[in-house]
């Protein structure tokens, strides 16, 4: 297999924050390009302290917290790290000087805080007009929201995902995950590499405006045309079909354990109906075709909870499966890890942290989202801690003089450390288990993830 990664030879300018970006950044970085992430000591990437009990009363501090959270662990792998204050008239200079020998810059500040920075894509482009700039805010670059701060959490509500989740003739309900986050990664990496595309063969660089509102609305399409074209206003039916039926989520033995289970089909249902050895189903007039069976849901799934209720929720699930009928055991994270199947799909790795990241040691993360026949990809390198290629990037890149970095970091327009830490008393793990947010591990954990 070719040792030479796609995108060998390309460099980003990283100064995005939490998932949509970073996440984007980390898959160009694990084809190849050289990714600088970009973040001030006075304001490193928020998601640095997540998960480790940040705000609760009488923390202290304990080793370097910033280099610990969860997520950017998770999102940031594949990169180097370089502290560069933008609010500062030198680090806005020294930025400019990379953006020359860069060729994409990916960031999700909002319009308005781009602007304040001199950061607009035609202040850089006229610095290096080969340069890709996309810009992934939440409500894009223009009209009446351009400004406003945005969550993925928050936009579940904007783009009306939050309406039309929940039970039926219950309230709205959150996913209690940022879907447009997770989508918008993924268009902004398409679309990073599509740009690259055309500025092969046009030598044009091109700005971009992904907004995260936008490509949330992914998730409603369904709804959206319903009521374009039927003037329909979807609302909340839990897990039910337009069309199918049974089709939800049952109880099964333990505690909070569940499967999915979905018929499309008569075949399907007197599979189903076998399986529960109750064959007379099949021909009940209740049940006996598509639309009968949406008549009485309620009936249906009552009979199906009865039957997986006493049974183990993988039990069902590959019994299910072997007679030809769609079902999904629904897993916890710990499911997650050790399920079978993505254990011989060869879903997870192991990435061994750097040992200024304290704490974090070695931790499994799902593998980049492709494989080839053709290219031999390398297991991603551990996100950088902060600050971390400072001195690699402003000498190595720039040719700055030992001096000239030393008197940046006096300055504090670079640095390692953010000013004014505060970190919590407990690990992260007891502190979930005190505030009640999870149970206590199993003891048989870390050797089920192999990390024992």
């Amino acid at each position: 297999m070719a040792t030479k990664l796609p995108l060998e030879g390309i460099r980003v300018l990283d100064a995005s924050i939490v998932y949509a970006g970073p996440y984007a950044g980390m898959l160009l970085g694990a084809m190849g390009a050289e990714v600088i992430k970009i973040e001030a000591i006075q304001r490193p990437d928020q998601v640095r302290g997540a998960g480790l009990g940040l705000g609760v009363p009488d923390n202290k501090p304990e080793g370097n917290f910033w280099n610990q959270g969860a997520i950017i662990n998770a999102t940031n792998r594949n990169k180097k790290d370089l502290t560069l204050d933008l609010t500062n008239p030198r680090g806005i200079e020294l930025f400019k000087e990379l953006v020359k020998v860069s060729d994409i810059f990916l960031q999700n500040f909002t319009p308005r805080v781009v602007k304040n920075f001199g950061l607009t894509y035609d202040v850089l482009s006229a610095i290096n007009p080969s340069l890709i700039m996309l810009s992934s805010c939440g409500y894009g670059a223009t009209g009446p929201y351009s400004d406003y701060r945005a969550m993925g959490m928050s936009m579940e509500g904007a783009i009306g995902l939050l309406y039309i989740t929940g039970y039926e003739n219950g309230q709205p309900s959150r996913a209690r995950v940022a879907f447009t986050d997770f989508q918008a990664a993924r268009y902004n990496t398409l679309a990073m590499l599509i740009a690259l595309q055309h500025r092969r063969k046009t030598g044009r660089g091109q700005h971009i405006d992904m907004a995260q509102y936008e490509a949330g609305t992914w998730w409603i399409g369904p709804a959206i045309l319903d009521y374009t074209m039927n003037g329909r206003v979807q609302d909340r039916t839990g897990n039910k079909h337009p069309f199918m039926a049974p089709h939800g989520c049952y109880r099964c033995r333990g505690s909070d354990n569940w499967v999915t289970i979905a018929v499309g089909s008569d075949d399907e249902w007197k599979a189903l109906c076998e399986t529960f050895e109750q064959p007379a189903l099949a021909n009940d007039p209740r049940f006996a075709d598509s639309l009968s069976r949406l008549k009485h849901q309620d009936e249906l799934d009552a009979i199906i909870n009865e039957w997986t209720s006493p049974r183990d929720q993988n039990e069902v699930m590959n019994l299910l499966q072997s007679k030809g009928v769609a079902a999904g055991a629904v897993l916890n994270a710990k499911g997650v890890l050790s399920d079978p199947h993505l254990k011989a799909r060869n879903m997870w790795e192991k990435v061994t942290h750097r040992p200024e990241a304290t704490n974090v040691g070695t931790r499994i993360f799902p593998r980049m989202p492709w494989v080839s026949k053709k290219i031999d990809f390398p297991p991603s390198t551990p996100a950088p801690v902060l600050g971390q290629d400072n001195y690699e990037i402003l000498n190595g890149i720039l040719g700055l003089t030992d001096d000239q970095i030393n008197q940046l970091e006096s300055d504090a327009v670079i640095g390692t450390v953010p000013p004014d830490a505060i970190a919590p008393r407990v690990a992260p793990v007891e502190l979930m288990i005190q505030q009640g947010l999870i149970e206590e591990f199993d003891p048989n954990y870390m050797e089920v993830l192999g990390l024992k």
